[in-house]
């Protein structure tokens, strides 16, 4: 695997040097999706919360932290039941670093942010046990692809991310609707990755919407409906409204391969335009493979931000190492896009001095 600036180019090389090229010198535009379903409250699904119900927190509080540098809709900030902090607050440090702009879209949420936002259209979603998961889905889409063309028009690219717990588990549903083989491939941010909890959750709800393996391959507006979380039709429309005119970094783990289907399935013209930037706890991960499931749907490349916290002075953030948490919140995608606005400037240990200095902020740790 080759590797240009602190960035591995995981997937097809040739076309991820050529994507990194591109980006190198020019202004992004970070879009942080967020959304919430039910699915994330399936007892061992997510980490993202201390408990269950705590996840309709973790998104808004997520772009809290982007905009504001602390929560509102919390205290502290959003952390596993291990305490570990949320990849916000390496998402946010690379913004900082290489002043970014962000804008925060919403797909449906239970708890709304106290900033300024993207409001979409949609609503909560659903648990996907039930076979119907998410509303209006063709007309989310439709609003997102409209403000995925306007902010085009405001950057040289865009990087979209997404915060939403149990959005593994949601992949899994849409990828396996789609005729996408995923079980046992998709991430997941806890060491132990629970895919027979996601493969339980996934054959009750395709049971309940009737519908088998691949039975919706040509209807990614229905496997969302029956089987996703509103985070995707928000991401979808945005990823396909602005790749038409710019390069668009899909900022995410395994999730970014049901957007991605769903995109390819929507638009196809436009993934020449497109590329996945995640981090390496996601390519090195053994519990999960990304690659595996791109390789079944697109030929796009793969970036991922070679960061290393195994020298930081904070157990919170070593933790990474151990495969927790891994990736969100486009946590690896914010980060190569301030390494390649800043041509390389920005390294991974520049990166580590700052997620440490704002770590110890919001942490009240020393």
């Amino acid at each position: 695997m080759k590797k240009t600036f602190d960035v591995i180019l995981a997937r097809n090389e040739p076309k991820a040097e050529a994507f990194l090229e591109e980006l190198d010198g020019k202004k992004p535009l970070f879009v942080c999706t967020i959304a919430t379903t039910e699915t994330a409250k399936i007892p061992g699904i997510s980490a993202a919360g201390k408990f269950p119900e705590f996840t309709d927190y973790t998104p808004p509080a997520d772009a809290e932290l982007l905009l504001l540098g602390k929560c509102k809709c919390i205290a502290g900030v959003p952390v596993t039941p291990d305490g570990i902090p949320t990849p916000a607050l390496i998402t946010l440090s690379a913004l900082k670093l290489a002043d970014i702009p962000v804008i925060v879209a919403c797909g449906g949420l239970k708890v709304k942010p106290q900033i300024p936002f993207l409001d979409l259209g949609g609503s909560p979603g659903r648990d996907i046990r039930t076979g119907n998961a998410v509303d209006n889905v063709e007309e989310v889409i439709q609003r997102a692809t409209l403000a995925g063309e306007h902010l085009a028009k405001m950057a040289d690219y865009l990087v979209i991310g997404e915060s939403i717990p149990g959005g593994t588990t949601t992949a899994l549903g849409v990828l396996s609707a789609m005729g996408v083989k995923a079980e046992g491939k998709v991430s997941s941010s806890m060491p132990e990755n629970p895919h027979s909890l996601k493969s339980e959750a996934v054959r009750v709800g395709l049971a309940s919407a009737s519908v088998g393996f691949g039975g919706l391959a040509k209807n990614p507006v229905k496997a969302i409906a029956c089987l996703g979380d509103p985070m995707m039709p928000a991401f979808a429309g945005l990823v396909i409204g602005a790749a038409a005119q710019v390069p668009v970094l899909m900022a995410g783990g395994t999730q970014m391969t049901a957007v991605l289907a769903v995109a390819k399935a929507l638009k196809p013209s436009i993934l020449c335009n497109v590329a996945i930037g995640t981090t390496r706890w996601v390519i090195s991960d053994c519990s999960s493979d990304i690659k595996g499931i791109v390789d079944q749907i697109a030929d796009v490349p793969i970036l991922a931000a070679d960061l290393d916290f195994a020298s930081s002075r904070f157990d919170g953030l070593k933790a990474y190492e151990k495969g927790i948490v891994k990736e969100g919140v486009g946590a690896g995608g914010a980060s190569i896009a301030a390494m390649a606005k800043t041509g390389g400037a920005i390294t991974r240990d520049i990166m580590l001095k700052e997620i440490e200095r704002n770590y110890e902020l919001l942490m009240g740790v020393r």
